[in-house]
């Protein structure tokens, strides 16, 4: 469509139009950009402050007042948007074996290259270090480069208790506690502070109701309260002693479940009302500790997954497969999604999220009626 002097000029300007294309369409406010990856971008630009532009050559110009200018110039592609946290220390609480959420949230960070080191329930942790070191773990350690996911460090962890002066004698003594010291919450800080110095990112994978299986109305104010002290207080217990040492910037992510704002028949003991409130606190943490630390602190609330945590419900297999029936995504949750959602929300894409409930359930939780309800089926 251009005269040839036209299409001359235009091969001339080519490198310069490269080098220089950001700044004039910075310029233009009225121009028209449209764009075709096919190897290399034609970029079409028309704008009356192009024509007028004393960069264009004479016949560019007047080209230009009459049709469009059509530039060819290298497409530009990124490498692609990764999560890389190279660099990072996290420490992440709740870990007893490689079947949960915990360890999936561990596999995707030490994908992204965060160094990592865990807190593991004390009378879990003999099996547990027995189990990683004899490989047991070894299949579900493997990273994608071939090469095991590794732990700085395995620390003994109690969360229920913040300092030595609130451990009952009963515990203290347990044979399980054995051979254990400096177990919790306030002790372990102190021993990371010790070890690592300083942490970018902290996990709660912490839940535990001893009177679940048990309808609210038939809940113990004991076992109520044991189930708001290990699930949800153990939170703001972390935050307010491993905080002083997390670096700005950092993040904390805890872990819920959709009963905290919908019935879960069966999901009693109190532990509805402690995902509740350990989601109430999220937002308020966000807050506090954004302002006194300068950290972020989100939630994830996960759909049902088959872990050996899980099976003391007594009802989970239910749970996934209502689940798989019922979601707009019909799939049984993977523990590494959650994993991988946890790996974005402690990562620098996620840098302005904070005092949020993600969702990762497979959409389950938008859901007004269970679509494969008896109830639903017309009579024949």
């Amino acid at each position: 469509l251009f005269t040839t002097m036209a299409l001359k000029s235009a091969t001339r300007i080519q490198r310069a139009a490269t080098a220089r294309s950001g700044a004039i369409l910075a310029a233009l406010p009225a121009a028209r950009v449209s764009a075709r990856p096919i190897g290399s971008m034609r970029m079409t630009v028309t704008s009356p402050l192009f024509q007028q532009s004393t960069f264009a050559p004479t016949a560019i110009r007047k080209a230009a007042a009459g049709r469009a200018l059509s530039v060819k110039v290298a497409a530009v592609n990124g490498s692609g948007l990764k999560v890389d946290l190279r660099g990072k220390k996290a420490f992440i609480a709740g870990v007893a074996d490689d079947q949960g959420f915990g360890w999936a949230i561990a596999k995707a960070l030490a994908e992204a290259g965060a160094e990592i080191s865990l807190g593991v329930w004390v009378p879990a942790l003999n099996i547990f270090k027995t189990s990683f070191e004899k490989g047991k773990f070894d299949e579900s350690r493997k990273l994608s480069d071939g090469s095991l996911m590794t732990f700085s460090h395995i620390y003994p962890m109690d969360a229920v208790f913040d300092t030595m002066a609130d451990v009952p004698e009963e515990v203290a003594t347990n044979k399980r506690y054995a051979g254990n010291k400096n177990w919790t919450v306030a002790e372990v800080a102190e021993c990371v502070a010790r070890d690592s110095g300083s942490i970018d990112i902290l996990i709660h994978s912490l839940a535990n109701g001893p009177e679940v299986i048990k309808p609210l109305l038939e809940t113990s104010r004991k076992g109520y309260l044991a189930a708001l002290s290990a699930s949800s207080y153990s939170l703001i217990s972390m935050v307010q002693r491993f905080g002083p040492i997390m670096n700005e910037g950092g993040a904390v992510i805890s872990l819920t479940y959709n009963a905290s704002n919908r019935i879960i028949p069966g999901y009693g003991g109190g532990m509805s009302s402690a995902k509740a409130a350990l989601e109430s606190d999220t937002r308020v943490l966000a807050y506090e500790a954004g302002r006194k630390y300068k950290v972020r602190v989100n939630t994830i609330s996960a759909g049902p997954l088959g872990s050996r945590a899980a099976r003391a419900i007594g009802f989970i297999d239910d749970m996934i497969r209502y689940s798989y029936e019922n979601s707009p995504i019909q799939k049984e949750l993977a523990a590494i999604e959650v994993g991988n959602v946890a790996a974005f929300l402690v990562s620098p894409l996620s840098s302005a999220v904070t005092g949020h409930v993600m969702f990762v359930d497979n959409g389950l939780n938008v859901m007004g009626i269970a679509p494969d309800s008896k109830t639903l089926e017309r009579p024949q």
